[in-house]
């Protein structure tokens, strides 16, 4: 009789373990559902920031490294595709250092009486936030 009452105590323990631990789910799931888990981030624009920096280092970023291209003897419009090129895998590396992807999107680069145009998107997304950036710029390496 004794061990049937324990058996009884130990299972009635149990079913109350799993309703605690269900009302508890319920309440984690309810307060990240009103966003109150989510404390104020100072750095929630780092999406902005990010692609801000992007967009005004990109032009002088472009040129340098084209001109290294451009002397070692490629033509300049190879030079800027290069550039780009080499560009766009350092902006990946640098958005997810700072834990946002940055991407440059529909990289064009032309060539009009010898001034290079390079036309893109730039895509930065983190977790709360997309923007996207038009980007464009013209390169002169002969000056």
């Amino acid at each position: 009789m004794l061990s049937e009452r324990d058996d009884e105590g130990q299972m009635l323990l149990a079913t109350g373990m799993v309703l605690m631990m269900s009302l508890l789910s319920m309440a984690i799931f309810g307060v990240k559902m009103a966003g109150i888990a989510m404390p104020h981030d100072p750095a929630g624009d780092t999406t902005i920031t990010a692609s801000a920096e992007i967009v005004d280092s990109l032009p002088a970023l472009t040129y340098d490294r084209a001109q290294i291209w451009y002397d070692g003897g490629l033509s300049e419009i190879e030079s800027v595709e290069k550039a780009m090129a080499s560009l766009h895998d350092d902006i990946l590396h640098h958005g997810e250092i700072r834990g946002v992807e940055l991407k440059l999107l529909d990289i064009t680069v032309s060539e009009l009486d010898g001034i290079i145009t390079v036309n893109c998107e730039l895509g930065a997304a983190d977790r709360n936030s997309m923007l996207e950036n038009s980007i464009e710029f013209t390169i002169n390496l002969d000056e």
